[in-house]
């Protein structure tokens, strides 16, 4: 087992590289521990005049990260080069002079390790903030791609850079507090995901409790506190829990080790997060964990665990059967104890447990013996290249940065093929994700799913152990509504950059056809008056209108994406703000009246008028009333744009507020093919989104069976509106759904 710590390692000043040698002399050979001692001897030399933010030796950082490579059981290579692991980027040695001194393989290791160092670049006061965030985004998206492909070429090389993030933070409290932020949340999003998924256990539940301690320090301290507190009855507790068990499976001829499990600080936060409850409400923080022998007593160690105390029905893990994602094995099952509390009891083999702590570390050692095939180990290099397959399907940095948190994280559900392949997908995943996780083009071809032998919806989904089949069409091609995180057909990143993928290498004149109507129908729906594509090119970054129209028609600008841009352009560029400008003199002072800011007048009364029921982020203007306050329209509102001269001077700037706290009632529009049911379908969106009906008014054209449906409901803003107009139109025999016209 890995023993990490997270206290400072306290070094004396005068480093002794012999007294650090003997530490690991149990693990290597003669010969391997003098080709240690030069890599030592060499930092020594080059790092001698370099310190850390804490003031101490910057060698102190080399051995540390060294000496966790080592308690990962790595060989005596991994141990050299993480020795060696910042001489060529800190100091004056040369890559070269390292490859003639200690071979290719170690010199190879130390450059992958250079080039993963990610580059954390920004832009001073005055610079280009915009242009600054993505270059920083570009750059991290970037180092990221050049770390896992380093885990496909060696994954030792990764196992070091998790080694320098893990003693990065544990002396993180010595930088300042912004990039202590920074760097934490760096940790949390990246490499301890990036630890789990590889199965580094120990490394992982570190990486993730140093992250909350800087990121949630009220917390972090609250929780170790009553760990703290409870610590002294939890661990009389366990030992005499732990001694009746031993005596149980002894007498049924089941040789284990047992010992009890800390929960770490991060899982404990987590849990209370998720289930809303409080850490007295936590039961789990009683654990114990039982290695046996082989895979037939890690059952018959549960039916003796079963056997002792009552099991706590649906708190039961079978993840011999079903392993998880970064291939974890255990059995995991809650009793009720000793003295009426919750206990948590895992079992497993030795061969699990080291696989547990170590990971893809363990399993390294059998693929560099030759020839034995860990199926663990190349299901971890697959993920890999599967991830690294970024530049042909995702248009931006970003995006790839999302879909590797996405990938990386725990939560997965496990499903079968109809040949009885379980296939591993993250939770929440749909047939669609499915389908496209399978094959590409099986994805583009779908049609419809069975689930179980049964017929369900593309948005249902999928739960843990549920057979899929997918149905396809010979010449299907995807839908433009996969890819609105509206509507739920998609839930995983690897699936949307595959659909993106097949729009963005269509015909362009077709994405720039597409993209038009989706801009035209976009803004018509939400009632905006934005008429000229040109105002949103720079505001997306474009060269041209054409750009920006194919970005819409091929998905990578969405709908929701539009909503907010044509919002935020309407208000500067309205003609009454300019008006308004005119005849108002400007003031510092500033009212706040609900969800409004009034600009330059106090003691106001504000209400929303009721011919163009403006709703939050909608461009808006105020209308000073006689005696009744302020009544706040819509700048595109006919009874504004309307107004005699005389009466423009009674025009005031007003502003949704950052926050708002209340909804607003907007009338929306439905054209559909009359049919039964509609009605009830088109309710039960709103429900489902839960929005408020405050009036309905339907009328159906016997003539043509068309019924004209008009709504009054209240949002809480535009983003909701589009959503629901967006959910309305899906439904089957609807025609448009739009925002009720004004004029």
């Amino acid at each position: 087992m890995v023993s990490t710590t997270q206290q400072h390692e306290a070094y004396d000043q005068e480093f002794s590289l012999d007294e650090w040698i003997r530490r690991c002399a149990s693990q290597y050979s003669g010969d391997e521990l003098a080709l240690i001692r030069r890599a030592g001897e060499l930092v020594l030399e080059a790092h001698k005049h370099q310190r850390r933010a804490s003031g101490e030796p910057y060698v102190h950082h080399v051995f540390a990260v060294a000496e966790i490579v080592s308690k990962l059981n790595m060989d005596h290579e991994t141990v050299c080069a993480a020795i060696l692991h910042d001489v060529v980027e800190d100091t004056e040695v040369e890559l070269e002079q390292v490859k003639t001194e200690f071979g290719p393989v170690i010199a190879s290791m130390v450059d992958g390790v250079t080039k993963m160092s990610l580059i954390h670049s920004s832009t001073d006061e005055n610079g280009d903030r915009e242009t600054g965030r993505r270059d920083k985004e570009w750059a991290n998206a970037e180092n990221l791609r050049k770390l896992l492909l380093a885990m496909v070429d060696d994954v030792r090389v990764v196992l070091i850079k998790l080694a320098d993030r893990l003693h990065n933070m544990r002396t993180l409290n010595y930088l300042s507090e912004a990039t202590r932020k920074r760097i934490a949340t760096e940790t949390i999003e990246i490499f301890a995901p990036l630890a789990n998924r590889m199965g580094i256990w120990q490394i992982k539940w570190e990486l993730e409790d140093l992250s909350l301690r800087y990121l949630e320090p009220a917390n972090y301290k609250r929780i170790a506190h009553m760990l703290d507190e409870r610590r002294v009855d939890r661990e009389r507790y366990i030992a005499n829990a732990v001694e009746r068990l031993k005596l149980a499976l002894a007498s049924e001829g089941i040789e284990a080790s047992i010992a009890g499990r800390p929960k770490h600080i991060y899982s404990i936060w987590k849990k209370m997060i998720r289930k809303g409850i409080d850490f007295h409400e936590i039961f789990d923080v009683r654990a114990i964990r039982v290695i046996v022998n082989n895979l037939a007593e890690c059952y018959g160690a549960l039916g003796v665990v079963h056997s002792l105390w009552k099991h706590i029905p649906r708190e039961f893990d079978d993840y011999i059967a079903t392993p998880k994602g970064n291939m974890y094995q255990s059995l995991h099952t809650a009793v009720i104890g000793p003295d009426g509390k919750t206990l948590e009891v895992q079992i497993r083999t030795a061969k699990m447990d080291e696989h547990a702590e170590l990971g893809v570390a363990a399993h390294w050692r059998y693929k560099e013996g030759g020839g034995h095939h860990d199926e663990a180990f190349e299901q971890k290099i697959t993920w890999l290249r599967q991830l690294l397959e970024w530049k042909e399907e995702e248009p931006s940095a970003g995006d790839f940065i999302d879909r590797f948190k996405a990938e990386a994280f725990e939560d997965r559900v496990y499903v079968l093929t109809p040949r009885g392949n379980v296939i591993d997908l993250p939770s929440g995943a749909t047939p669609l994700d499915f389908a496209y996780y399978i094959h590409t083009d099986i994805g583009h071809r779908c049609r419809g799913a069975k689930v179980d032998g049964k017929i369900v919806p593309l948005t249902y989904q999928l739960q843990n152990g549920e057979q899929v089949e997918v149905l396809t069409t010979r010449n299907g091609t995807p839908s433009r509504d996969w890819l609105n995180p509206n509507l739920g057909y998609l839930r995983t990143s690897r699936a949307r950059a595959k659909a993106r993928s097949w729009f963005r290498h269509q015909d362009l004149d077709q994405n720039i056809a597409d993209g038009q109507a989706l801009l035209i129908r976009e803004l018509g729906r939400l009632g905006l008056g934005l008429a000229k594509p040109e105002q949103l090119v720079s505001r997306f970054h474009c060269q041209t209108v054409d750009e920006l129209l194919a970005q819409i028609g091929r998905g990578e600008i969405t709908t929701g994406k539009l909503a907010n841009a044509a919002h935020e352009l309407l208000r500067p560029h309205h003609e009454d703000a300019k008006i308004l400008r005119e005849v108002k003199e400007p003031t510092d002072r500033e009212e706040v009246q609900g969800d409004i800011s009034i600009q330059g007048v106090g003691n106001l009364l504000t209400r929303i008028a009721r011919c163009c029921k403006p709703a939050p982020n909608d461009a808006i203007v105020g209308f000073i009333t006689l005696g009744r306050g302020v009544t706040i329209h819509r700048s595109d509102c006919p009874n504004i744009l309307r107004l005699p001269t005389d009466k423009l001077a009674r025009l005031i700037e007003v502003a949704w507020n950052t926050a708002p706290r209340t909804t607003y009632p907007v009338d929306i529009q439905v054209l559909a093919y009359d049919r039964q049911g509609l009605l009830r379908d088109i309710t039960q969106v709103l429900t489902n989104a839960k929005v408020n009906v405050l009036a309905v008014n339907t009328m159906t054209d016997v003539k043509d069976h068309m019924a004209r449906m008009s709504l009054t409901v209240e949002v809480i803003d535009t983003g909701q509106l589009s959503d629901m107009l967006e959910r309305i139109r899906q439904l089957s025999n609807v025609v448009e759904a739009n925002r009720k016209d004004q004029s």
